[in-house]
This record gives C-alpha cells, structure tokens and sequence, in this order.
C-alpha cells in the first residue's frame, strides 16, 4: 500500500528516514512529506498550502493510500480524510488526536518574526522525551524548523461527514491506549469519538517513536496497512 507520512511540528520528510527502509522492506510504498514552510523555505506558507499538498500526494498515489499523521498533523492526516474520503484507505494518528472544526491548528507556542520556533525540551520533559538520549534530542533540536505562523494559527475547516467513515487506527506512544480511550469516552477528542471504526495500538516510546523506534512503529503502520 501506499503510506503517506506527515510529520509533525519542527520538522520536515526526514523524520521517517529509518521508518521508509523499515517499511519497505515490508511491502508498502512510503512516501515521507516535506511540508510548504516546514522544509521548503516557505515561511509565509499557510495551513491551507501544507493541506493542499498532502492532497496532492493523495491524488498523486496510485491507490487508495494510508495517511499518517504525528502529533500536531494527525489533523493534518484527518482534514485528507474530510477531503478524500472516497480516496484514503485509513487514517494513522501517531501520538495525537485530530483538531475540531473551527480550532486554530497548533497555536501552542509564543511565534516571533512570523514563526513559531521551537520551544527547546523543556515543555516536554516526562513521558514525552524519555526514550530520547542527549544525542537525539541534540541532533532533532538543531534540525528543528520553525512552522510558519500561518500554520500554527491557520483555522481548521471540516466539511465533510463521510470522515467519519474512514478507519482510524491510533498509535498509542507517551500515553496508554487505556489513557487514550478515557479521553476519548470523555470527549476530550470529539473527532475520534465520532469516527466508526477505530483501533488503539501501543507503543513503548515517547512522543517521538519514528526516531527511538523506527522499525516497531513500521511493524504497526504496515500491520495497520494490511488490515486496511
């Protein structure tokens, strides 16, 4: 199958550098995204220009493909599904959940000179950076690229109830699919708990599994790929 990978914030198609390998040596076809503003250079790139382009890497793909999406672009994955419906085989959420109609994407940070930088480790100490060594956590940080403020603060629009539709599998990374289900039964993430067919899986890692561990997180998307 063919596997879109959408990375979150700060960083661009080389986060997945160990998953593609993993993956296809397993069969599927994965194609790592780098995003407008997030890569390119782009830094008056909007929301609306890194959705547009992972729609066009679903148009792209010969078949119906899986999108993936890590923390904050596990919305990013889900606004293809609103879009697509009919053209995305499943949604993969990795260590996030799907904003709702009408949120701004991923307003979280302070933004200067028009960019939302990267907030050093601090803000993510606890399960999140557990798995992550000095070194990684060095070489991630220098790599860090700051996300247009236009991302971050971009509105996301939904329109399209056949989302819902679409299968959603969960991966399960700083949290426990038993944490992820409580919020999901609470309502903390109406997207998910809407959605009509859903999986939870596990992963022993921290917020940052393509980087700590790379071939298990292949295993669970190829897996999921299979199913799909």
């Amino acid at each position: 199958m063919d596997i879109l990978l959408i990375a979150g914030l700060w960083l661009d198609g080389s986060a997945w550098d160990d998953v593609v390998p993993a993956l296809e040596e397993l069969g599927h076809r994965p194609v790592a995204l780098t995003l407008p503003g997030q890569g390119d250079g782009a830094r008056s790139a909007t929301l609306e220009d890194q959705a547009a382009a992972v729609l066009a890497a679903v148009d792209a793909a010969p078949g119906k493909p899986m999108v993936v999406g890590h923390s904050a672009a596990c919305t990013l994955a889900w606004l293809a599904a609103d879009a697509r419906p009919e053209r995305v085989a499943k949604v993969a959420l990795i260590g996030g959940f799907p904003s709702t109609d009408g949120q701004p994407y991923a307003d979280f940070f302070e933004a200067k000179d028009g960019v939302m930088p990267f907030p050093g480790w601090g803000p993510f100490e606890g399960p999140d950076t557990a798995d992550l060594d000095e070194e990684t956590r060095g070489r991630m940080a220098s790599a860090a690229i700051p996300v247009p403020e236009q991302v971050a603060k971009g509105t996301v629009r939904l329109k399209d109830e056949r989302r819902f539709d679409v299968p959603m599998l969960l991966v399960c990374p700083e949290f426990t699919p038993t944490q992820a289900r409580e919020w999901i039964d609470g309502g903390d993430a109406p997207e998910v708990t809407r959605t009509r067919h859903l999986e939870l899986v596990d992963i022993d890692s921290g917020h940052w599994p393509m980087f700590t561990k790379p071939v298990e997180l292949a295993g669970l998307l190829a897996a999921a790929a299979t199913e799909a």
